[in-house]
């Protein structure tokens, strides 16, 4: 008896397997209508799915909106901070300016050494021979070019003018080893005591950084510190970015340091210069490096 009913299961359970695949194939071939069932749950599934739909979505925009809510809130008073802070700076900026003018007038100052004039030129010659060291111009003097003017590009300084002709002229890189080749440069600080000076001296072509010789073996000098020219050779207008310091080395003797200075510049890939005329005269300094430094 027991096996009777465990067969009349078996063949209950295949019977109800074979008309599941028989119903599911007659679902899923191609008809033009359905049947009255199929139709009716898919209908009623429709009907269920829109009715949870829009309090879904409604809920989702509701939260999204909420959100939007928060961060331009967020946002808001981010800006409003940074007004406050506008303000404060202009201020600020507003009372330096009074008092710079104010200082210009006692000392009758009408120039500064930062003012300058450029000029644009573009780069007409480099001999292989000398890549690192030479390149030529199409400014000269017919376009008030002189010698020992500062040339640079958007990323910096590069060189000085080292002769001129009427309608050319040939510059001279920092990259150069002529011992004359020096400029006088300070590394920047916050402060007038983080403030060093030295001169640009040589050239290191293995890391293809720039010698900032001349820093005080006692002051700290930090990696990343901006260098720009400190106006004061005579020559070079005042705070035209050189590069970022890289590192310091004490000198063979001990007395200073030296900082290996990365160039703003590309010394390899130059098209168009900037010939830089200081505006302010300087002194009369003869064979003073830098053609004045």
């Amino acid at each position: 008896m027991p096996q009777f009913f465990l067969n009349k299961r078996l063949i209950i359970l295949l019977v109800s397997i074979i008309i599941l695949v028989a119903l599911i194939g007659f679902s899923l071939r191609e008809r033009e209508q359905l049947t009255w069932p199929e139709q009716f749950v898919k209908d009623t599934a429709g009907w269920v799915q829109s009715l949870v739909s829009r309090p879904a979505r409604y809920i989702a925009g509701f939260v999204e909106n909420l959100q939007d809510l928060q961060n331009t809130y967020d946002e808001n008073k981010e800006l409003k901070k940074r007004l406050d802070d506008i303000a404060r700076l202009e201020a600020r900026v507003h009372s330096l300016e009074k008092d710079n003018k104010e200082l210009q007038e006692i000392l009758d100052v009408k120039e500064s050494l930062a003012d300058y004039e450029p000029k644009q030129a573009t780069v007409i010659g480099r001999s292989p021979d000398h890549w690192h060291e030479l390149l030529i111009i199409n400014k000269g003097k017919s376009n008030g070019v002189k010698q020992n003017m500062a040339v640079m590009t958007p990323g910096g300084l590069i060189g000085k003018v080292k002769s001129a002709t009427t309608f050319t002229a040939t510059v001279q890189l920092l990259s150069s080893m002529d011992p004359k080749n020096r400029i006088s440069a300070v590394i920047q600080g916050e402060t007038p005591e983080e403030r060093h000076f030295g001169t640009i001296e040589g050239f290191d072509k293995n890391d293809e950084l720039l010698l900032l010789k001349g820093i005080p073996y006692d002051v700290k000098v930090t990696k990343g510190q901006n260098v720009v020219t400190s106006g004061l050779g005579g020559v070079f207008p005042k705070d035209l970015p050189v590069g970022t310091v890289v590192k310091t080395v004490p000198d063979e003797y001990g007395l200073n340091q030296t900082a290996y200075v990365q160039p703003g510049a590309d010394f390899y890939d130059i098209e168009h210069v900037m010939v830089v005329k200081r505006q302010m005269p300087g002194p009369n300094i003869e064979n003073a490096g830098e053609g004045g430094l």
